[in-house]
């Protein structure tokens, strides 16, 4: 009976600390973003019920060498490196958690041409933090991510 009697306080304690989990619509993610670097903008969207990011803007979208429009160059694959950065989808896959974590997706890296595990947390309705990781999210790195639209 004493071990009830301590579990059913920490038990409404749990249920309480939840109810203060901010709780978002699973499309509050849709729009365009500002990537950490400031180099980028990805519009994330919705394809049936999962969550993709598409490369729309940059701050330089041409190679200054050539004046021509920039390619995948860092890719692994050498048939995939005359594609353009533009229009890209270097993100896919999100599911929506139910609370405020969009995850199980990917996110591809142009910089250095590597796909990584990924989710996303909104932080705010304007602010999403965005981790790239290796196996577990232990080993990684976030960005934070302004909305744009």
């Amino acid at each position: 009976m004493k071990s009830f009697s301590f579990l059913v306080p920490l038990l409404l304690l749990a249920h309480s600390l939840t109810a203060l989990t901010p709780q978002f619509h699973p499309d509050a993610v849709v729009g365009t973003w500002l990537n950490g670097t400031k180099q980028g903008q990805i519009q994330i969207y919705k394809k049936g019920n999962q969550y993709y990011g598409k490369l729309v803007w940059l701050r330089e979208p041409n190679n200054p060498s050539t004046g021509k429009p920039k390619t995948d160059l860092k890719n692994s694959q050498a048939t995939l490196r005359s594609r353009p950065l533009m229009g890209l989808d270097v993100m896919q896959g999100f599911v929506h958690d139910g609370g405020k974590v969009w995850e199980d997706g990917h996110i591809y890296n142009p910089e250095d041409g590597k796909e990584y595990s990924c989710k996303m947390t909104l932080k705010n309705p304007n602010t999403l933090d965005v981790r790239g990781y290796v196996g577990i999210s232990l080993l990684g790195k976030t960005q934070t991510w302004t909305r744009v639209n």
